[in-house]
């Protein structure tokens, strides 16, 4: 037997394993680098934010209404543009840092949502990447009134 032993204190009739290398050595996530892509961070956090109760919308009045034209035009890449809509990553070989542009529902305290979506969204990209969330600022720029329509243009089909 190539993997057994026999020391002075056990007898023949008893083998004692020893360790067997294995090839290549090394912990397995050491051999390689894995890259993450600012829009992949920014697909997760978008993602992570909108989750937050209060949280009506991403990104500016101006960019949500060109989203939503984008969203109507046949392959106008509406998907990815939604889910990043109001998020800017940066984003290192261990750390990132995010922005992110809201609008929160009237009536919901701004402090609250602000924290719940840090949390939320420092969690997600956290557990997700594997990457250290150094800061996620929060800008609020606007606020949705419960009388107030939405900012997506009408539809010229019927």
């Amino acid at each position: 037997m190539a993997d057994t032993t026999y020391s002075g204190d056990t007898a023949p009739n008893e083998p004692r394993r020893t360790s067997v290398t294995k090839r290549g050595g090394g912990d397995p996530a050491s051999r390689g680098r894995t890259t993450i892509a600012d829009g992949v961070v920014e697909k997760i956090a978008g993602l992570a934010a909108r989750d937050v109760v209060g949280v009506h919308a991403m990104g500016s009045g101006i960019s949500r209404t060109l989203g939503a034209v984008r969203d109507r035009v046949p392959g106008g890449g509406g998907g990815k543009a939604n889910a990043t809509r109001g998020v800017k990553a940066e984003v290192g070989e261990v750390q990132t840092a995010l922005d992110l542009e809201i609008v929160v529902d009237y009536g919901v305290s701004i402090a609250d949502v602000a924290g719940d979506v840090r949390e939320n969204v420092i969690n997600a990209v956290e557990r997700m990447t594997g990457l250290e969330v150094v800061e996620v600022n929060i800008a609020v720029s606007d606020v949705k009134l419960p009388d107030e329509e939405d900012e997506e243009p009408e539809s010229r089909l019927q």
